[in-house]
This record gives C-alpha cells, sequence and structure tokens, in this order.
C-alpha cells in the first residue's frame, strides 16, 4: 500500500517538473522569462578587484559577494581574452 502511494506521489512529482519546465521554456521563447537581471556595478568592482590581483576569497569579502560570482566573473574575463574581445597585458 506505502509502495503504491509513493509510486503516485513520485509520478505526480515528474509531472509537474515536466509541466514548470515546459512553462519555463515557453515563457523565454515570449522572452518573458528573463533571469535577475545583472549586477552591472558589483561585476566592475570584482573585475577591478581581480585585476588588483586578489584572489578569489579576497575580491569575495571586499566585494561583498559570492565566490561563485567571483569565479563566474574571472570566467567571463578569460573567455573573452580568449576570443580576443579584450587585449592581455
Amino acid at each position: 500500500m506505502i509502495d503504491m502511494m509513493a509510486a503516485i506521489a513520485r509520478k505526480d512529482y515528474q509531472q509537474r517538473r515536466l509541466r514548470q519546465a515546459q512553462g519555463i521554456e515557453k515563457a523565454k521563447a515570449s522572452g518573458v522569462y528573463k533571469g535577475r537581471p545583472v549586477d552591472a556595478e558589483l561585476r566592475n568592482r570584482v573585475r577591478e578587484l581581480l585585476a588588483a590581483g586578489l584572489g578569489i576569497r579576497a575580491v569575495a569579502r571586499h566585494a561583498a559577494c559570492s565566490t561563485t560570482t567571483v569565479m563566474k566573473v574571472r570566467d567571463e574575463l578569460a573567455q573573452q581574452q580568449y576570443e580576443g574581445e579584450i587585449q592581455p597585458k
């Protein structure tokens, strides 16, 4: 009996996840679902601190953001340098 109820609950969960994913995909296609806007000021501050030679954790402390944000900005800079958009010094 409990196994049957668990199976029904699992199937319901999977159906809800599928419908949610379809709704998000549809909203993105229509331009409604865009996510959180980028904080340009924070990203510029992180770039400055990285350029000054600080480490990831030090930059995160000084910029009051997560290390994940710092690593994303660092990776974006590396990608831009690789693509030639920013000339390495």
